[in-house]
């Protein structure tokens, strides 16, 4: 236990970490394309790239990673190689000035956009994408619901510290250090901050004792448990190799599995489309706050103009508008962690369900009071509130993932039996059954009067203590491989990526029909409002199966 503890530990250490990046991106990207000269709607639609990609190319990784083996284990060269993308942009974003002006000496603005571009796309894509692999790596150590519950409970708080540091290094001034100065700005020191912490974090995943695939064939699939020596990462030469061969598997691996993807998600359980419809209209709701939150009260709140001259009135109103605004979520995640910590506790209380529709019906209330709302306190207090959805968002739907897979045979079954609530139905089930065992007794042979091909569903216990056996035969056919835990997990992330996507793509040209950035939070308000009723159609146990039928 204490052993898996600490992996939980390390895991989390590198959430920490990749969340800090990501969250900081969020506050600097939309001016730092602004600031370049790009236009605000085409700032909006640079913003869906990463998402986009993600969505092509995120669930096939997934499933990907599913069947991987390695000495390494199944997850971790997935994390790996998509974090060398993140650096990559770490180090592009806050130089791609300097970068352009070495290839070009003069009209160097469109290499410095396009280089800028293409660098946030790759960082936001690998960054949002290594969550996947990292979330599956915590319901590899922690596979039941109720532990379940608990790891995802920690997954969280880490995600919400992250965020809590991401978006509090914007908002401190650090113009007076020296450093500042000598690497070129308080964009470049922060950036050169996140590179320092994002390489501490990333090196603690090398400790992790994941479970390893060692045989996937003929009798069985057979783990071990192993911390890879240090030893092994100092033989360069064995390193490349290795490396060289991960690389080929990969691409080999993820052309294999789209076909083996498309016929998984062609077959998607009931379960996991509910699932996926509410998180994608709840976080599509939070992503619009989330992603235009800063410039709202930039331009809303405080009247200012990203596209003024550095120096001028507007400018100066608009930046100090973006760090009020990253201290709205800061404090966003500081009450994320506090319901974190309070989730289990939250959980067994009241139930997953009133969590769940509770918390999208607070995110339509704040955002509908900062729609009509310019009290710059009061919106503030509202962006706090949603720290509630935050942490929902991050626990439950990954919680419920678990619960499906704990007890595939209920939650995935093709074939539903309504079980007897009648004693009529009882004695009419149970003379079925009888003449059933004769028919198969008297036709197969069989001792025990069940047939030898056919599976049976679980044993029905009712207050009558009378125990019935529904004989279904709910066996996979050869086409439909069983489905992974990163599979479903994949396609929850899906959902969210998708719900950067919409508002990425039509929130700019929304704002350009009604000249107002207030009309982010209305769509927000709207969007919650619909996530309320999905979020009423989730599974969250084995009695709302009824639902289904």
């Amino acid at each position: 236990m204490r052993g898996r503890l600490y992996d939980l530990f390390l895991v989390n250490v590198l959430t920490c970490g990749l969340e800090i990046c990501m969250a900081t991106g969020t506050i600097y990207i939309p001016p730092m394309l602004l600031e370049a000269g790009m236009e605000e709607r085409f700032m909006t639609m640079v913003l869906a790239v990463g998402p986009v990609l993600g969505l092509i190319f995120i669930p096939p990784i997934g499933s990907a990673s599913d069947s991987w083996s390695s000495r390494y284990g199944r997850r971790r060269p997935f994390i790996w190689a998509l974090c060398v993308g993140v650096l990559l942009g770490l180090v592009v974003i806050p130089h791609a000035p300097q970068i352009a002006a070495l290839f070009s000496t003069q009209h160097h603005q469109w290499l410095e956009v396009l280089l800028l571009v293409v660098a946030i796309c790759v960082m936001q894509f690998c960054g949002q994408a290594c969550f996947t692999p990292v979330e599956a790596l915590v319901s590899d150590l922690y596979p039941g619901e109720e532990e379940s519950r608990r790891a995802f409970s920690v997954y969280s708080l880490m995600l919400s510290l992250g965020g809590c540091v991401g978006y509090l290094l914007p908002a401190v001034d650090w113009s007076t250090l020296g450093a500042t100065a000598y690497l070129g700005g308080q964009e470049a020191f922060i950036y050169s901050l996140l590179i320092v912490i994002f390489l501490i974090c990333l090196m603690t995943t090398t400790f992790i004792s994941e479970e390893q695939t060692a045989g996937l064939g003929g009798g069985g699939l057979e783990v071990s448990r192993r911390v890879p020596s240090l030893w092994s990462f100092c033989s360069w030469p064995r390193r490349l190799f290795s490396l060289t061969q991960l690389l080929r598997r990969t691409l080999t691996s993820l052309l294999s599995v789209v076909p083996r993807f498309y016929s998984l998600c062609s077959n998607m359980p009931a379960v996991i489309a509910r699932l996926f419809v509410a998180e994608l209209c709840s976080w599509m709701a939070l992503m619009t706050f989330v992603l235009f939150y800063t410039d709202f009260v930039g331009e809303g709140l405080y009247n200012g103009v990203p596209s003024a001259k550095p120096g001028s009135p507007e400018r100066i109103r608009y930046e100090e508008g973006v760090r009020v605004a990253s201290l709205g979520l800061f404090l966003q995640c500081v009450a994320s962690v506090g319901f974190s910590l309070l989730m289990e506790r939250m959980v067994a209380c009241v139930g997953a369900r009133a969590l769940y529709v509770s918390s999208v019906a607070l995110l339509a209330l704040t955002t509908a009071v900062m729609t009509v709302s310019h009290n710059v306190v009061l919106v503030t207090v509202m962006a706090a509130a949603s720290g509630y959805t935050f942490c929902t968002l991050q626990v439950l739907p990954y919680t419920l993932t678990c619960l499906y897979h704990s007890d595939k045979q209920v939650f995935f079954s093709s074939s539903r039996v309504k079980l007897p609530t009648s004693r009529d139905e009882l004695e009419k089930l149970k003379l079925a059954q009888m003449q059933l065992s004769t028919k198969y007794r008297s036709t197969n042979g069989c001792a025990n009067g069940h047939p030898a091909n056919m599976h049976s569903k679980p044993t029905v216990s009712t207050s009558l203590n009378l125990h019935v056996t529904l004989p279904v035969d709910t066996s996979p056919t050869s086409s439909q491989p069983p489905r992974g835990m990163c599979l479903d997990i994949a396609i929850l992330d899906s959902a969210y990526l998708l719900s950067q996507v919409v508002p990425s793509l039509f929130m700019g040209s929304i704002v350009q029909l009604f000249h107002s950035v207030t009309i982010y939070m209305a769509c927000a308000s709207v969007l919650s409002l619909l996530a309320v009723y999905f979020a009423s159609k989730i599974v969250f146990d084995r009695a709302d199966m009824e639902m289904l039928q």
